[in-house]
């Protein structure tokens, strides 16, 4: 147990450096690039914060189970969405810069109405269906990194010209070696905190769940918590530590980002991989449980969260507040059914 509780204590810390270190990398790059911290949140951060997740449906693929990533996606919109984002609107609105925000948005939407349709009409997702989810992926890589060449060369377009002559300040070429090392400097330290958030939050699920048992909390509590907390502990660590330092573009971004991935790459390899049946644990009068309250809800917060902030370019508190509540209920009935 001593040890246990060791493992728990180092993997926190894992955790809260490797956050600090992810963060700074990305609003780094982002600065350098000339490009808006939500579409370094929507793609980089993003990918990062989602391959625990891409690993684990992957895995299970491949050993017969691709039904994992169905339930792992679902939930994972909910409680990044529901909670993490709540949280961080709750705290602190942000305003958002419709331009950019509204891509990532449209994209996820396109893939949720594709996901529902299949869901509700075919009932079985089949490798067609992952291959389509997976050209949404890249098209939506491909559209935001083009969105964000854009930005950059307009950006830097719009500088004014300095005049050499008069020695006012050195030539650019003098700083690109060392903008360039200090991309490679970010980028470096991007990957180790990506790592050290996967290690620590592996360390911190694991351990915790056999300190849990020692000190005898049923198995269905441990599920409910260091488990479910386990996947989405990437996005909240990025979330909490992008808000504590004021980059609250590059949390919301990430949580879209996130979230459309579930969907078109997570689930989509998985599909591809072993294509597999809509999962019915419970039923509701007759109807699947999951089309009844998983997708409904997950749709409910993603227009919650994104609608207003299109409609009116900020976020507001209600919104947060509003979403925690209806994660609470959501976590409520999954309990009691």
């Amino acid at each position: 147990m001593y040890d246990n509780i060791m493992l728990f204590i180092f993997g926190l810390i894992l955790l809260i450096k490797g956050g600090d270190w992810f963060v700074d990398s990305a609003t780094g790059i982002a600065k350098r690039l000339r490009v808006p911290e939500i579409i370094i949140g929507a793609t980089i951060v993003s990918i990062g914060t989602t391959l625990p997740e891409v690993m684990v449906s992957a895995t299970s693929a491949v050993s017969g189970h691709g039904e994992i990533a169905y339930g792992n996606a679902i939930g994972s919109i909910i409680c990044n969405t529901a909670l993490i984002a709540a949280i961080t609107i709750a705290i602190r609105p942000a305003k958002v810069d419709r331009k950019t925000f509204i891509m990532p948005v449209i994209f996820f939407f396109s893939a949720a109405i594709i996901y529902a349709i299949v869901s509700y009409f075919f009932g079985e997702f089949s490798r067609g269906v992952g291959i389509i989810l997976l050209a949404i992926f890249v098209a939506y890589m491909t559209v935001l990194i083009t969105q964000a060449v854009k930005s950059a060369k307009k950006e830097k377009s719009e500088q004014p010209e300095i005049d050499l002559e008069k020695n006012e300040v050195e030539p650019k070429e003098a700083d690109e070696p060392k903008s360039k090392l200090s991309i490679a400097k970010d980028i470096l330290f991007l990957i180790v905190g990506a790592a050290l958030i996967a290690l620590g939050a592996d360390l911190l699920v694991d351990n915790g769940t056999v300190i849990a048992q020692g000190l005898g909390v049923p198995e269905s509590v441990i599920a409910l918590t260091f488990v479910a907390l386990g996947t989405s502990l990437p996005e909240l660590v990025t979330a909490i530590t992008s808000l504590s330092k004021g980059h609250g573009s590059l949390s919301l971004g990430n949580i879209i980002g996130a979230n459309l991935f579930n969907l078109v790459l997570v689930s989509g390899l998985s599909m591809t991989i072993a294509p597999f049946t809509v999962p019915a644990s419970s039923m509701i009068f007759g109807i699947n449980a999951s089309l009844v309250i998983d997708i409904p809800v997950m749709l409910l917060v993603m227009l919650l969260m994104t609608v207003p902030a299109l409609i009116k370019g900020k976020l507001a508190r209600w919104q947060g507040i509003a979403l925690m509540c209806i994660y609470a209920a959501f976590c409520t009935v999954q309990f009691i059914m």
